[in-house]
């Protein structure tokens, strides 16, 4: 473990919070951004998405710290692609909330990690929701995706996340199911896709695959202090990140819920805030 202890930690999630509102990053941002990494700011970012998504947002910015992905299902080395550590969903369970998701006629997307690769399993698109989310992760060249067609036999490996889609009327009643049949054994979010509207998403992940404990494991194998550590969102998943501590920044088009947890409101996601704020700390030229 590396002592850090003196030394500052900023983690930021990544959609609504460091990307634009197209979800991509801006030139100044990423430009910014590089330049801090390269004086030896120390950055990191704690997303719902993939590894396998990440890279073709964020390209070749020079991080040194692991990244936290899916939601802390995994933290890992963003350079190779290594999980220094795995979350995964008690393999009963993950079975039993299978059945669930089959009785509601609904079909999930399975997150797995096993001795070869990630993988991302389907069984049928069934859903306008689901279409989307297909063409979105084969136009971005995710090597993940792999079609089954039992989807049970995704369950012989380690499951990470179930990411089921659906209109509002159909997803809901699962989530609200799921959270009174399996209380503190998952962590699960219920929203609209920003980028998909109409279509709902219920995210389904293991209790300790969350950010904030991700975090804490983040900054125990690097030796940094909780009382350095500043963290950046505007949604939901990142409650239990603002609530852990550490200073809480919300950027100006965070959710009401996230701003009442945040010591301060910055800019909006759309003016490069989370670095605009960052530079200042560090005395450096906008």
């Amino acid at each position: 473990m590396s002592s850090n202890g003196d030394k500052h930690l900023y983690i930021s999630d990544l959609d609504g919070t460091l990307l634009r509102d197209d979800a991509t990053l801006s030139p100044y941002t990423r430009d910014k951004l590089t330049r801090l990494l390269d004086s030896g700011v120390n950055f990191t970012i704690a997303s719902a998405r993939s590894i396998s998504s990440l890279r073709p947002i964020l390209g070749d910015i020079p991080f040194r710290l692991p990244v936290i992905e899916i939601n802390g299902a995994f933290i890992t080395d963003y350079r190779t692609g290594r999980h220094l550590v795995v979350n995964k969903i008690d393999p009963d369970v993950a079975r039993q909330i299978f059945g669930r998701i089959l009785q509601h006629k609904l079909l999930p997307f399975v997150s797995t990690s096993n001795s070869v690769a990630d993988c991302l399993y389907y069984q049928d698109l069934i859903n306008g929701g689901m279409q989307w989310y297909f063409d979105d992760r084969t136009a971005n060249g995710d090597r993940r995706l792999r079609r089954l067609s039992d989807l049970a036999d995704a369950f012989s490996e380690d499951v990470v996340s179930m990411n089921v889609i659906g209109r509002r009327q159909e997803v809901g009643p699962l989530a609200a199911q799921l959270a009174q049949e399996f209380p503190n054994r998952l962590e699960n979010f219920f929203f609209e896709n920003p980028y998909s509207p109409g279509w709902w998403w219920l995210t389904i992940h293991d209790r300790t695959a969350c950010k904030s404990i991700a975090i804490r494991e983040l900054t125990r194998l690097h030796g940094f202090g909780m009382h350095n550590l500043t963290v950046f969102g505007d949604s939901l998943n990142d409650v239990k990140m603002f609530r852990m501590g550490a200073r809480a920044v919300a950027v100006a088009n965070a959710t009401d819920e996230i701003k009442r947890h945040a010591h301060t409101i910055i800019g909006p996601n759309t003016d490069d805030s989370v670095v605009k704020f960052i530079l200042a700390e560090m005395n450096m030229p906008l």
